[in-house]
């Protein structure tokens, strides 16, 4: 295993990470298997090369295309909002290089990832084609739109910030499904925040962590 001292750094970051914003998320730590799962996802090679020494980093680093992969405790704490579980289906918002998808796969049964970009779309399907994650299919298309064929999801993770819920995502969840996205725009504060749908097809929505994303990108033709 490459990087053995980084990545055992990261974990550490993002424990200490949890117990720093506890008093935000309500949440003292992340799973202990999401930490398991993270340690031996190989990060860097969701990344440039150029980009290695800094892979396991507490930090966003550019992937291309305007894009970036989130920090390592922001992917965590998402992941674990998300509440996943081995028999879910879950719909991943925003593919960029692949990794949160690559998470996910370790979690549930099966993962679908919507990215508008081609470019990063299809170097995504071969970098988790060649390195093993064979339950991610991706798709190019508009992510607010999420992927109707293959609903209703257990959970629907959003790498992006819109200023609105969208309501195509909030109609592919399942009852008892979680939502977890960032809330706002580019240029003004942002919230992650977790949506619940409820048995009676209600939501219930919470506020977690002041966070910045970049904006997703939608398709308006």
């Amino acid at each position: 295993m490459e990087f053995v001292e980084e990545r055992q750094e990261m974990i550490r970051v993002i424990k200490e990470e949890a117990a720093y914003t506890y008093a935000y998320t309500g949440k003292k730590s992340i799973d202990s298997v999401i930490l398991q799962v993270m340690a031996e996802i190989p990060r860097h090679e969701f990344v440039p090369k150029a980009m290695w020494p800094y892979a396991y980093a507490n930090g966003p680093l550019y992937i291309g295309s305007g894009q970036t992969i989130s920090q390592p405790y922001i992917v965590a704490l998402m992941t674990d909002l998300l509440s996943p579980e081995p028999g879910h289906t879950v719909l991943d918002i925003g593919t960029g290089s692949g990794y949160q998808a690559a998470i996910l796969s370790r979690l549930v049964k099966q993962v679908h990832s919507v990215e508008i970009v081609e470019t990063l779309a299809l170097e995504a399907k071969t970098r988790l084609h060649r390195l093993g994650y064979d339950n991610i299919e991706i798709k190019i298309g508009d992510g607010a739109q999420g992927w109707e064929e293959h609903s209703p999801f257990d959970g629907i993770v959003v790498a992006a910030a819109t200023p609105f819920v969208p309501p195509n995502l909030v109609a592919q969840l399942k009852p008892g499904g979680k939502l977890v996205m960032p809330l706002g725009s580019s240029n003004k504060a942002q919230e992650l925040i977790v949506v619940e749908k409820k048995e009676n097809g209600e939501t219930d929505q919470r506020y977690v962590l002041p966070v910045i994303f970049v904006p997703l990108v939608e398709n308006h033709e």
